[in-house]
């Protein structure tokens, strides 16, 4: 316990040196580097990644999480994932607002780097379509090409969001994960996915704007 504390109060100095450190925001193929905001959460994400699964909500306590671009997906854009999570269909299967706000997200990132996978989690039917197949069937109408797109149908919660996309993760080799979702969920998503990982691969998040 006394070296897990010692290894939070470590990434919690440099990460609090890199806050101040960056300017400008990255994105593929731009010489620009990630902004500080996004080199802090980046430190903590690496920091989080290795502390016990006990310390792990209060490790992510550190994040500053907004709606910059995560260092991560500029060092390595081939084998982080970006996972939209999903929120809940009307009636008819359309896509709420707050949906949409996630979806216009994970495009935007999607754009910037053109060679990141995309995972969009979420079951719970309404009018015979998932979650993951509305947010599906949504991007690719964007342009985002078919191949990048996987669906996870089946979670019921964002525990289960977590512990699904695990499999998949494990199953295609992934190194880092990028969680998109709206408001405070951000946060909390980001611990359900760092405790389904287990400390395999980095994990940080991303604020969803309209």
């Amino acid at each position: 316990m006394r070296r897990t504390h010692i290894r939070l109060a470590a990434v919690a100095a440099t990460a609090a040196l890199a806050l101040g450190a960056g300017a400008g925001t990255a994105s593929a193929g731009s010489a620009e580097l990630p902004s500080g905001t996004a080199l802090y959460n980046g430190l903590t994400m690496v920091g989080c990644q290795y502390v016990d699964q006990s310390m792990l909500q209060m490790c992510g306590g550190l994040d500053a999480l907004t709606s910059d671009d995560p260092a991560v997906l500029t060092v390595n854009p081939f084998t982080t994932d970006i996972v939209i999570l999903g929120a809940g269909l009307y009636p008819d299967g359309g896509i709420r607002p707050v949906l949409e706000e996630r979806l216009r997200t994970g495009f935007r990132l999607a754009r910037e780097y053109p060679t990141a996978r995309i995972i969009v989690t979420g079951g719970v039917p309404q009018n015979g379509r998932t979650e993951a197949r509305a947010m599906g069937d949504w991007l690719r109408g964007a342009g985002i090409a078919p191949w990048r797109i996987t669906e996870e149908g089946n979670s019921n919660s964002t525990v289960q969001n977590a512990r699904f996309t695990d499999q998949i993760f494990r199953e295609r080799g992934t190194t880092g994960a990028v969680v998109v979702s709206t408001g405070d969920h951000v946060q909390r998503a980001v611990l359900n996915f760092r405790q389904a990982v287990d400390g395999r691969i980095p994990v940080t998040g991303v604020v969803a704007r309209g």
